[in-house]
């Protein structure tokens, strides 16, 4: 096992495993390296400068490349942990959600507006308010309940009648029921004029 590549970070989850470097850098040619005639040294650097940026880069980028290794095992560590201790993204979600109803709940904003809809719902005017409705739904309810018990009772009357006689159109002008609503018909056209 190569020292070298071996990682030796003691709280890494990767302690004492060699760490691949073979999407490294470093074997990437680099503009302006020794040999390389593509661009030229930039005025006031030296070739041994030149070089020994060279080697700091490849170094720097094989730094990078084992801290991203690094992060990437961490990240997995700390994934496992949450699931071992039940920190699923939903119950996250749930627990960010509670919290900030919470803080919605203590904010200024919130209560001021919680005292103000209660001011109102003491109000006489809400009171009285609030029985006036309650009246007319109780009225509008019970009126209701009479027009449909007559609609019943009206639609009973028709159905002692055979299918045969309440599909001819003479026989059903004979009806009581009939009748009964030509003459309120007629009641309502001459109040009417």
């Amino acid at each position: 096992m190569d020292a070298e590549s071996q990682d030796i970070n003691l709280s890494s989850p990767n302690k004492g495993l060699v760490v691949d470097q073979s999407d490294c850098l470093s074997d990437v040619p680099v503009e302006g390296a020794m040999g390389s005639s593509v661009t030229p040294l930039p005025p006031g650097l030296t070739e041994q400068k030149a070089e020994e940026f060279r080697t700091e880069l490849s170094k720097v980028e094989e730094e990078i490349n084992t801290l991203r290794h690094v992060l990437s095992a961490k990240e997995k560590h700390a994934t496992e942990l949450r699931r071992k201790l039940g920190l699923t993204p939903l119950n996250e979600l749930k627990q960010n959600l509670t919290k900030s109803w919470q803080d919605v709940q203590t904010s200024n904003a919130y209560l001021s507006a919680s005292a103000t809809l209660d001011d109102i719902a003491r109000s006489e005017a809400y009171k009285k308010t609030q029985e006036t409705l309650s009246q007319a739904g109780q009225k509008t309810s019970a009126a209701l309940s009479t027009v449909g018990t007559a609609i019943s009772r009206r639609l009973g009357d028709m159905s002692n009648y055979s299918i045969r006689h309440s599909i001819s159109m003479p026989a059903m002008r004979n009806s009581a029921t009939f009748k009964s609503f030509e003459d309120k018909v007629g009641n309502l056209k001459n109040d009417q004029i």
